[in-house]
């Protein structure tokens, strides 16, 4: 099986090639589990061909079809610093001075 499986009459994958893939994994399959394999298989390959095919052509057409700005406000009123400490450190179940005391996990 090469990187890239090619097409054939039934599929993307042959039943030779699951038999390949059950026994790198070995698996023992029946023929019946080996052909319900290889329509799933085939499922999967079809699903990423198609997932391909949209990226590829997304990449093409999202280069710049929108101007980028930046969206970060800045800092015009930053609060007083320490205004909230009491009250956050206040909530905590145990503290120390202007800290929060846990419990040591190291």
């Amino acid at each position: 099986m090469g990187p890239h499986p090619r097409p054939t009459s039934n599929g993307m994958i042959t039943t030779e090639e699951i038999e390949k893939l059950a026994t790198l994994a070995r698996l023992a399959l029946s023929p019946e589990e080996k052909e319900r394999m290889r329509g799933e298989v085939d499922s999967i390959l079809e699903y990423v061909a198609t997932i391909q095919k949209v990226s590829a052509s997304a990449d093409a057409q999202t280069h710049s079809i929108v101007a980028q700005k930046n969206v970060m406000r800045e800092d015009a009123n930053p609060h007083e610093s320490g205004i909230y400490t009491e009250a956050l450190v206040g909530a905590a179940p145990r503290r120390e001075g202007k800290y929060i005391k846990v419990k040591k996990i190291l």
